[in-house]
């Protein structure tokens, strides 16, 4: 009745989401040295501290932090049924001297707990650079559409135009606050550090025989070797599950803005006004070669409903954790917590792709326009012939009867519409007549559109937070030891 997992390693249990359940390749080496850079640091401490713990002993553990035997861990796990002290017997194994010193003072949570923070830490700053990066390809595409008139729609309706350029910014815009809430997230991380197997820290108070300062250095001290600031000050054994409800949110948040921005270009690719990037040699349907499905889109639609589902189980778990914990949070988080961030990796990845090579289709855009614009023009109509000397109401009625002629000739008869052709043939409106084609230019139809258009290129602040974002991603993975951190 174990919940599925590989790479299973103390504190961190990846779930089955990804190709053939497995992480991504370079997550294991993250898992397995950020727990046992736990285990070290803590040890460090401990002797610089004047406990009883030699430089042999270090050195002996410090040589094992890249050697994991994985197979043997799991022979002992079904035996002990217990996973962190199946990797306390295998690394005793390996260093025996250290053995007795292993897991001294601790609790599982003081590793488990503590590696997932670092991973969630590390996890958002995998996340971050990616979500630059969607931020980055739409800017640009709405930079270069920014003057494009195109129908709005407000109910799926026809309603008054906009540009492309500036519905791709409703969708920037979104990932914008993403990317603000994501940074946010991982800024709010605390350490859990030294607290014990309830937080009262009563163990390590025993170790330095009632001396509280030496704990409290002990706790300040590794949680600064592991990159935070600070530590959770309160926790019972675990640190609270609500910051897993907030690190699942804004990841299910994320989804929310994705599912949208593709369900968009979903519609826009019925209309043929918008398409995803399709290769010369891909296949639409095996049963319909003419079709061009939007399956990029589709695909980031179908995670993001899963990742935007996912907040649930973080929020179950922190109600249901009774007094200082309750170990109904383990089998649960170890799915949740994994598919998340891999459900959030595996949209960035798509939805860039698809920003990246978004085809527009103007010609189309501009029919669709002229089967609309007449009706929208009407009030341009009556401003123009009032201008001229015409009565306000007059002019309405005239509009209002040449409209549903019109319409019903485009609704009953399925031909084009052909109110401007009406307003010409009608002598009533023949002091406007001249300047019917200007009244007509959709380009006076989109208001302020192209200026509220915004490229991320004209933001000297949100152009070097982009750069940032790469520089680090391209350091995570050069760095040869993952719980050493550049800053």
């Amino acid at each position: 009745n174990r919940a599925p997992r590989v790479a299973r390693v103390p504190g961190v249990r990846v779930g089955h989401l990804s190709c053939g359940g497995w992480p991504p390749r370079e997550c294991v080496p993250v898992l397995v040295q950020s727990c046992k850079l736990t285990v070290l640091r803590g040890l460090l401490v401990f002797q610089e501290l004047g406990l009883d713990i030699s430089t042999e002993q270090i050195s002996e553990l410090e040589g094992s932090v890249f050697n994991v035997d994985f197979k043997a861990a799991a022979a002992e796990e079904r035996l002990t049924r217990h996973d962190v002290m199946a990797h306390v017997h295998v690394l005793a194994a390996l260093c025996p001297r250290a053995a007795p010193i292993i897991h001294l003072g601790a609790t599982s949570c003081y590793v488990g707990d503590n590696t997932d923070l670092i991973i969630l830490r590390d996890g958002f700053d995998v996340l971050l650079p990616k979500v630059a990066g969607c931020i980055d390809r739409l800017a640009k595409f709405a930079d270069q559409y920014k003057s494009l008139p195109t129908l709005g729609f407000t109910h799926l309706q026809p309603a008054q135009l906009t540009t492309v350029g500036k519905r791709a910014c409703l969708w920037l815009q979104d990932l914008l606050m993403d990317e603000r809430a994501i940074k946010r997230a991982k800024e709010d991380l605390r350490f859990r550090g030294v607290k014990g197997t309830t937080g009262s820290q009563a163990s390590f108070l025993q170790l330095f025989n009632g001396d509280g300062e030496r704990v409290k250095a002990l706790d300040k001290k590794v949680t600064e070797m592991a990159g935070f600031a600070r530590s959770y000050t309160v926790c019972g054994q675990t640190y609270t599950r609500k910051v897993d409800v907030e690190s699942v949110s804004v990841l299910s948040s994320l989804g929310a803005t994705a599912h949208k921005i593709c369900s968009d270009i979903r519609l826009l690719a019925n209309m043929k006004e918008l398409e995803e990037p399709f290769e010369s040699t891909q296949i639409g349907s095996s049963a319909m070669p003419y079709k061009r499905n939007p399956m990029r889109s589709e695909r980031t639609c179908a995670i993001a409903r899963h990742l935007m589902t996912l907040v649930n189980n973080p929020l179950h778990t922190a109600a249901t954790q009774w007094m200082e914990r309750t170990l109904d949070d383990s089998a649960n988080r170890r799915i949740t917590l994994a598919e998340a961030f891999l459900s959030a990796d595996a949209v960035l990845l798509t939805l860039q792709n698809v920003c990246e090579g978004l085809v527009v289709y103007p010609k189309v855009i501009e029919r669709h326009i002229s089967q609309e614009l007449p009706f929208m023009s009407t009030e341009n109509v009556i401003m123009a012939m009032v201008k001229e000397g015409a009565d306000r109401q007059e002019c309405h009625e005239h509009i209002r009867v040449l409209s549903h002629e019109a319409g019903a000739r485009v609704k009953q008869e399925g031909l084009d519409n052909d109110l401007i052709e009406r307003i010409k043939r009608t002598s009533y409106f023949s002091p406007i007549l001249p300047q019917l084609d200007d009244l007509l230019d959709p380009a006076t139809f989109v208001g302020r559109a192209p200026e509220q258009t915004f490229s991320i290129r004209d933001d000297p602040t949100s152009q070097r937070k982009i750069k940032e974002f790469y520089v680090r991603e391209e350091m995570l993975k050069s760095l040869k030891l993952y719980g050493i951190r550049g800053s």
